[in-house]
């Protein structure tokens, strides 16, 4: 048994006893009661199991808890939450992304990733940077749809924010004249 010590959704944890075979998602999901993380084919063909690790998605059923010791894991419950929902999430509802809901978790994990990589992708990119995630119940064009309209979402944010004035004590003129 080992120890490990972790970051999952901005909450530090340090837990002995640690099983040095427990694959990651497990760990989620049994140790941390985190079970937005799907387990869907054990063998990281699905995609369901997606997490960020440091901030790059991870197939979380493909490695051991152990190898995420001394990193940053966010999961979907750390993105946001049913009053305060993430871009993306707000998407893939407003877009109908999901179907039966199984894969949306790792979908949306690894749009996140996608968009933090290439902020304006087309459609062709999206659907290469959703490759690894599969989905039983859709043709994928909502699930497309839902990361461009996420990307045009945060796109106006980013632009928002940079446009709102400086508040460092700076000195910021406002009119003309």
């Amino acid at each position: 048994m080992a120890r490990i010590e972790v970051e999952v959704n901005g909450t530090h944890h340090e837990l002995e006893g640690v099983e040095p075979r427990l694959l990651l998602v497990h760990f989620l999901r049994e140790r941390l009661g985190l079970t937005g993380t799907h387990i869907g084919c054990d063998t990281s063909s699905c995609g369901a199991c997606t997490v960020l690790l440091d901030g790059k998605s991870v197939k979380s059923c493909t490695m051991f808890a152990l190898q995420a010791d001394g990193r940053a894991i966010t999961t979907i419950e750390g993105i946001g939450s049913s009053a305060d929902l993430h871009p993306m999430q707000e998407a893939f509802w407003a877009s109908h992304g999901l179907q039966c809901g199984y894969c949306t978790t790792g979908m949306i994990m690894s749009a996140i990733d996608l968009l933090g990589r290439n902020p304006n992708p087309s459609d062709g990119e999206i659907r290469a940077g959703l490759e690894g995630n599969l989905c039983r119940c859709t043709g994928y064009q909502n699930i497309v749809k839902a990361v461009r309209a996420a990307a045009a979402a945060t796109a106006v944010e980013s632009a928002t924010r940079s446009e709102e004035p400086k508040r460092s004590g700076e000195l910021v003129e406002v009119g003309g004249g």
